[in-house]
């Protein structure tokens, strides 16, 4: 049994685990101790086959206000270059299963960026999107200015990173950057229900998938459809996709096992 500090993992549904932050006292800045948890929760849950979906939130006032920057400044360039984060970091983005962010009120700095790692952002109407880095004289550090760039387009990303100045949930809906706005109270419920429907999906299928996605998000268009028909090919010997395809001629709902 895991001891967590910085973070509460529940899980409300089956299938579905939910990761809360839970640093209040400093509005769930990012320090190093809080992504550790992060790296420990989401390893397990990639090593547990009940854990299908991943959903990562913060309180109804704050999703992550940022980096937690009295430990940032103590860093200098080697501490910067040794950073542990920077592994941290990697293992979101290497998850295989799906995450869904639910985001309320600021998701600045490294919270927009680990929003940004999520596969899903479902956001309330108080919801607030920024890079905030260059009034510190720093640029984002994990991810900010590639992931932000890919989602958004090049105006856009260069306005919110070159300015700072954060986006409401409205501009972040128009722009591509999330995919729902839902009342703040109902965010988090907004973001189980979505995992709860992803959670009942073949699970090899669901990964296949993701990385399909990522590689069209991350490769060119040629990689991206190679890599795509790879994938579909390995799930032509899945157990789930005859099950998929003899429940739709039985008219009846599947029974996914992984397999």
């Amino acid at each position: 049994m895991h001891e967590w500090r910085d973070i509460i993992v529940s899980t409300p549904e089956d299938g579905v685990q939910v990761l809360h932050l839970n640093r209040p006292e400093a509005r769930n800045a990012l320090r190093t101790a809080l992504l550790a948890e992060i790296d420990r929760a989401l390893a397990a849950a990639e090593d547990d086959p009940a854990v299908r979906c991943v959903v990562i939130t913060g309180s109804e006032q704050v999703f992550a206000a940022g980096a937690d920057i009295q430990e940032m400044a103590a860093l200098d360039t080697i501490g910067v270059l040794e950073d542990k984060r920077v592994a941290y970091w990697a293992n979101v983005r290497r998850f295989t299963k799906p995450i869904v962010a639910a985001v309320n009120g600021f998701a600045l700095g490294g919270g927009c960026e680990l929003a940004m790692h999520a596969d899903i952002i479902v956001a309330g109407r108080n919801a607030r999107f920024g890079q905030p880095e260059i009034n510190l004289g720093i640029i984002p550090g994990a991810g900010g200015t590639q992931r932000l760039i890919r989602s958004v387009g090049k105006s856009m990303a260069m306005k919110m990173v070159l300015s700072g100045e954060p986006i409401d949930a409205e501009t972040a809906l128009s722009i591509g950057l999330i995919s729902d706005i839902t009342e703040p109270e109902l965010t988090l419920e907004t973001a189980v229900a979505l995992a709860r429907t992803i959670a009942r999906k073949p699970p090899l299928a669901l990964r296949l998938a993701k990385q399909s996605l990522l590689d069209a998000y991350e490769t060119t268009l040629e990689a991206g459809l190679n890599a795509e028909r790879r994938a579909f090919t390995v799930l032509a010997a899945s157990e789930d996709r005859q099950e998929g395809i003899q429940a739709f001629f039985d008219k009846r709902q599947p029974e996914f096992r992984g397999r």
